[in-house]
């Protein structure tokens, strides 16, 4: 099986990659091949599953296509020449920079190229990409910077000045799909509607299409915000949705956190249960703390796919308002599952209306991406919402 059978709907990007893959086999490293890439897209279009295989395919020897024990040590972020940095953490500081800006000048153990991949680049701050700019400005002859993010101006213009950016486009619905149903064994019916309900997020689409909580939780917060008829309303349905976020980032940390609070206790030779040690308690409050920093992560992260859905929900109304489509033809509907739920509300108010709720839940990512109380946020959000919505 090739490394690029698992990808989906960027043919380009993929030949593009494959092509400067074939161009670095030999015996020595090519040194017309570009150092340097910048992997852009948008959430779910997979730029970190693209990046990965294209280190599988430059760690392979000899094989483009990814040789299987080069895949599953890729896939376990544990071969050699292989650097990562992601963060689960809202920035990416200044020493994980350094860190694998050090490790980039060693010379590469078994492979051709030593591969070094930034995920999330977007959430470097000046002073930690002023440390990447540096390298890639002379990279050693044999390693491979990849960066992932969602779009060139989330970068430096002197970083971007210096990579070569493949862009990926949204995959199709159909994509998606036939993806969760060769990757994942999902039946063709539940992956489309998962990949049409997550926009092709293919990450999203994964959850939906093989978690029912998941589903569950996306479904409340669907119907919390049809269920806005008044300001006090609105004020239940911001607890509600904080709430349904805070469960999401906690089922995708807790079992995580468990996992790793137990490595470390046998790491440090402390049996489960037992008494840590003052003197080993400062390793376990810095793992907390990390802890404590992927959590706001994942409750930012949850926060913002309810405005995802939100805005997917008033887009379906807008449109059955503006009568751009037919009832019965809900091909365009992402919500059509809902349908009878879209038509009473599209009756309850204006498209000017509506498209005053689209612009609040749009300013609402704005506010909490800059830090501002999600509750209050949330809040002010839907009381506009309850605004636009009449008595039925």
């Amino acid at each position: 099986m090739s490394v690029w059978d698992e990808l989906t709907g960027q043919s380009e990007a993929i030949e593009t990659f494959r092509a400067a893959a074939a161009q670095s086999v030999g015996g020595e490293a090519n040194r017309s091949m570009t150092h340097s890439w910048l992997i852009t897209g948008p959430p779910g279009s997979g730029r970190s599953n693209l990046a990965f295989a294209f280190a599988t395919a430059l760690l392979s020897p000899g094989d483009t296509d990814g040789d299987e024990a080069t895949r599953r040590q890729v896939e376990a972020r544990s071969h050699p020449d292989l650097g990562v940095l992601s963060t689960e953490r809202v920035i990416i500081t200044i020493d994980e920079v350094r860190a694998l800006v050090k490790t980039s000048h060693y010379s590469p153990s078994v492979a051709r190229y030593r591969v070094m991949i930034i995920e999330d680049a977007d959430r470097m701050r000046e002073t930690a990409s002023n440390v990447l700019l540096k390298a890639l400005e002379e990279p050693p002859p044999r390693t491979v910077w990849i960066l992932c993010a969602p779009s060139e101006a989330d970068l430096i213009p002197t970083i971007r000045s210096r990579v070569r950016s493949v862009r990926l486009r949204v995959p199709s619905v159909d994509d998606v799909a036939a993806l969760l149903t060769r990757r994942d064994g999902v039946d063709l019916q539940t992956a489309t509607r998962a990949a049409r309900e997550a926009q092709s997020h293919i990450g999203m689409a994964h959850r939906l299409a093989t978690n029912e909580h998941a589903r569950l939780r996306r479904e409340k917060t669907l119907q919390a915000a049809l269920g806005i008829r008044s300001v006090s309303d609105a004020v239940i349905a911001a607890a509600t949705l904080l709430e349904l976020a805070g469960d999401d980032g906690k089922a995708i940390t807790e079992e995580r956190d468990a996992q790793e609070r137990d490595g470390a206790l046998r790491s440090l030779g402390i049996q489960p249960g037992g008494t840590v040690p003052p003197a080993l308690r400062g390793q376990l409050k810095s793992l907390e703390e990390d802890q404590k920093r992927r959590a706001t992560r994942s409750l930012r992260d949850g926060l913002d796919r309810i405005m995802v859905d939100l805005l997917s929900l008033y887009r379906d109304i807008l449109l059955l308002q503006l009568g751009a489509r037919r009832a019965t033809d809900d091909d365009e509907l992402i919500n059509s599952s809902i349908l009878p739920d879209l038509m009473a509300a599209s009756r309850r108010a204006t498209p000017e209306q509506t498209l005053a709720t689209i612009d609040a839940i749009t300013s609402t990512r704005r506010r909490i991406e800059g830090n501002v109380g999600p509750a209050l946020a949330l809040e002010a959000m839907l009381i506009s919402a309850a605004r636009t919505a009449s008595p039925s």
